[in-house]
């Protein structure tokens, strides 16, 4: 999709960025989602959620504040590594659009996707939008989408992905081809209500938020995206995470 929206969108979006340790990415990230919605004529804001990170992540925030505008870019720092799930929850409390946008800050989810999102909610009137790394047409039909896929992952990683998935479509029958991304577009209500329905921490929350969503009889659609590795720092997935999200699908499956 290139240039503006054909109508014109009254809606504001906001975007939560849950941060640690991404000084080098926030700077570029911040950049890009500013020119596409800049590009698309779409009221926006940043909000950036620090988890007292040591690199100075916090100094960079302020000093884009000043060069965006401190009502486009707003950072909300927290005392320290609280977890992704209570990071949403957290910058809920300050967003001021009535969609709300969830990525990482890595690179890994490109904003370029954003309009994609945004074009298969308004035709579709959905109250979710997930991208997803596998799948290659969107649900339903967007033209402009174009497959999805996984960029700078070793087969083992790949395969711990596709399994993990796999696991949980089987078991959880979710609807949704990817859920453990956390590329997403919500409708502000919705978001909080799901949220507050969710009780899983780490990994596990991107899937429960997916399940909770069908469970709560609200409409989704999927946009494919191009996930790439993170650029600078490291991948934050141990074998921790994976006991954690085989022990969380097996805590849906008998609980929701």
């Amino acid at each position: 999709m290139q240039g503006p929206f054909t109508a014109a969108d009254t809606h504001k979006y906001s975007v939560i960025l849950p941060t640690y340790n991404e000084r080098k990415n926030l700077p570029i990230i911040v950049w890009l989602l500013a020119n596409v919605f800049e590009k698309h004529q779409l009221a926006w804001e940043i909000i950036v959620v620090d988890d007292a990170s040591p690199d100075g992540t916090q100094e960079v925030a302020k000093q884009l504040a000043n060069v965006y505008g401190e009502d486009k870019l707003v950072l909300k720092p927290r005392a320290g590594k609280l977890g992704l799930g209570t990071a949403y929850i957290h910058g809920l409390n300050f967003v001021t659009g009535d969609f709300v946008i969830i990525m990482d800050a890595d690179f890994s989810h490109h904003p370029k996707f954003i309009p994609q999102f945004i074009s298969l909610q308004k035709t579709h009137n959905l109250d979710i939008v997930t991208g997803t790394r596998y799948r290659s047409s969107s649900k339903p039909f967007l033209r402009e989408a174009t497959p999805g896929g996984v960029h700078g992952w070793d087969l083992k990683r790949k395969l711990v992905s596709r399994g993990a998935n796999f696991l949980a479509d089987t078991m959880l029958s979710p609807g949704v081809s990817d859920l453990t991304g956390s590329f997403r577009l919500y409708r502000l209500p919705v978001l909080r209500h799901i949220i507050a329905e969710t009780v899983s921490k780490g990994y596990v929350f991107q899937m429960e938020m997916m399940v909770r969503a069908r469970a709560l009889g609200y409409t989704v659609g999927e946009v494919p995206i191009t996930f790439v590795d993170r650029i600078f720092g490291e991948s934050k997935l141990g074998a921790d995470e994976i006991v954690s999200y085989a022990k969380g699908v097996w805590s849906l499956f008998t609980g929701v």
